[in-house]
């Protein structure tokens, strides 16, 4: 969307005038000096567009590219800097949406990262989230579902594997907890299945056959077919065994 506002006009080097400042050359020429990866000398430019710009038209443009710099640069948190800075001075601009979801996309892009996938899921999230309601007309409606729903799905597998975790270890309610929240918080969650079978081992293990059969049941009726169907119905034989021998 920003590519016909932020292209250079032909191929020809622009010259800065020596008269007043021009923001319109300036912003052309700073335009080259990112396409070029000179980013600190665009980043310069830009700024004193910023703030030199009397008609205002270039001024917000250029904070844009500041923030779309860094983000070329491979400098995420300071684009994302840039980027809320642009929406706080211009709130009602319309690329205001853009600078939104380029912060939302900065975070998910970290989703693959095995550091901070899990952190980037909750910030992008949020981020999407907001952008869906402060900007509700946005030109990226179709994009925005299909990335909450993988945002979603990251942090509930996360909140999933941890539940795992204190089940290996027999720590049976921080299980318990972790698996709750699943169902609770993500009941669109792909795994639900696999989070329903360990909640009921979970209370069984713990001493409560009667929470494991509430879970175990809700697999076997929610899930006939699935391939956990024989391990639910084993620990639902063994948690009415324990059961009948209080």
């Amino acid at each position: 969307m920003l590519l016909s506002v932020f292209a250079c006009s032909g191929k020809s080097t622009v010259k800065v005038d020596s008269g007043p400042f021009n923001a319109e050359s300036s912003f052309e020429k700073a335009n080259k000096l990112l396409d070029d990866k000179e980013y600190e000398q665009a980043r310069a430019l830009f700024l004193e567009i910023k703030n030199r710009d009397l008609t205002k038209k270039y001024a917000p443009l250029a904070q844009l590219r500041i923030a779309d710099a860094y983000v070329k640069e491979g400098e995420p948190e300071l684009a994302a800097a840039e980027f809320r800075k642009f929406l706080e001075i211009y709130p009602d601009h319309r690329y205001a949406s853009y600078a939104q979801y380029q912060i939302a996309m900065i975070y998910f892009n970290q989703i693959e990262s095995p550091e901070r996938g899990y952190g980037g899921a909750e910030k992008a999230l949020q981020e999407f989230e907001k952008l869906k309601k402060d900007f509700p007309r946005n030109p990226y409606r179709d994009l925005i579902d299909i990335r909450i729903e993988k945002c979603r799905n990251t942090i509930a597998d996360y909140e999933f594997l941890v539940g795992e975790f204190y089940l290996k270890q027999d720590q049976y309610k921080a299980a318990i907890g972790r698996f709750e929240t699943v169902l609770t918080k993500y009941p669109d969650y792909k795994k639900e299945e696999n989070v329903l079978l360990d909640l009921g081992i979970a209370y069984r293990k713990s001493g409560d056959p009667e929470k494991a059969e509430l879970y175990l049941n809700r697999l076997i009726e929610k899930y006939p077919n699935s391939r956990l169907r024989t391990a639910a119905q084993k620990e639902l034989s063994s948690s009415k065994k324990k059961a009948a021998k209080k």
